[in-house]
């Protein structure tokens, strides 16, 4: 099977949104007056960021939903991904099944594949992912402000359990074994909710490299401080159970949620509780954004946490 053969056999189909989608040199993308263009790319790297033993169904899913993720933290809408990818063998059983993942994520959030490359060589893949946003309206990390509260989607930490799982450095039970494992491997990205934040978040960013990291990112691009109470920030029943330094890593700097921080001012709680609701997603305030610089973390109590010898909070980091 040759390159174009490939191509037409499993990621061709008929485009419903782009002005034209895949089969010329270029896709062309009609943007709604009044409306910005989001863009966003990731590449996925077997080994890296995902075990070679991955169902390619799974892959497929997660590819295109970790770049939705990014539009999702700036409130933008999808429109089209294209897809870059690298194969080390044209193996028909896992095209089909990777393309039935990556088409199944697109259908669900409407976005279309309109065009890419394909080429020989170890597994690696490349989404550039496309969308719009009204005009000066998209969430960005930057605009965090003093008294502000800090938020978090979802429940945070299974994936990175899940993780462990695969490795077989843990072992759960049949239903949390599954739950951690789909949380790592099929993130749903906040697509909706990030929409409903528009005008309500001062700040957000998705968590794929770990709590403490990417709300640092937010800290550091708003040039404030930042206090997380841990003991409020949510995680799954199975991931409470686990020995305390693994569950904190887990939870505060293991990565790969895929779920929304965002800041928000107090007086706007209502507003944040019904665009959860809205969205279908349970929200919770974590802590509060301060003066100075830098993350601090607290107890239920409002002293300082006691972090067990040896915890990592850095998050992940390619080059780290």
């Amino acid at each position: 099977m040759g390159e174009f053969d490939l191509i037409e056999r499993y990621f061709s189909r008929p485009s419903k949104r782009a002005a034209l989608g895949v089969g010329d040199d270029c896709a062309l993308l009609a943007i709604r007056p009044g409306h910005e263009l989001a863009i966003s790319t990731d590449m996925l790297v077997c080994g890296r960021h995902f075990l070679s033993d991955v169902a390619p169904a799974a892959l497929g899913w997660k590819s295109l939903a970790v770049n939705l993720s990014d539009l999702a933290a700036m409130g933008a809408e999808p429109m089209a991904f294209t897809l870059a990818l690298a194969l080390p063998a044209a193996d028909e059983d896992w095209l089909e099944a990777f393309s039935d993942g990556l088409y199944d994520c697109a259908a669900r959030y409407a976005c279309e594949l309109v065009g890419g490359d394909t080429t020989s060589g170890p597994l690696n893949i490349c989404i550039a992912v496309y969308g719009e946003v009204p005009l000066r309206t998209a969430v960005r990390r930057a605009g965090a402000k003093v008294g502000d509260d800090i938020w978090v989607s979802g429940e945070l930490g299974s994936a990175a359990l899940g993780l462990r799982v695969r490795q077989g450095a843990v072992v759960l039970p049949d239903e949390a074994h599954q739950q951690a494992i789909n949380a790592l491997e099929r993130p749903i990205p906040r697509l909706a909710l990030g929409r409903d934040l528009r005008g309500i978040a001062t700040a957000m960013i998705d968590i794929s490299d770990g709590l403490a990291s990417d709300l640092g990112h937010i800290l550091a691009a708003s040039r404030v401080a930042g206090r997380v109470s841990v003991d409020a920030v949510p995680q799954s029943q199975f991931l409470s159970r686990q020995p305390e330094a693994l569950r904190l890593y887990c939870l505060l700097a293991g990565g790969d949620d895929y779920e929304l921080c965002f800041t928000a001012p107090p007086d706007l709680q209502e507003a944040v509780q019904r665009a959860g609701r809205e969205a279908g997603v349970a929200l919770a305030r974590i802590g509060m954004i301060e003066a100075g610089r830098g993350l601090e973390f607290e107890n239920s109590g409002g002293t300082p946490y006691r972090f067990p010898t040896g915890t990592n909070l850095g998050g992940f980091d390619h080059f780290g």
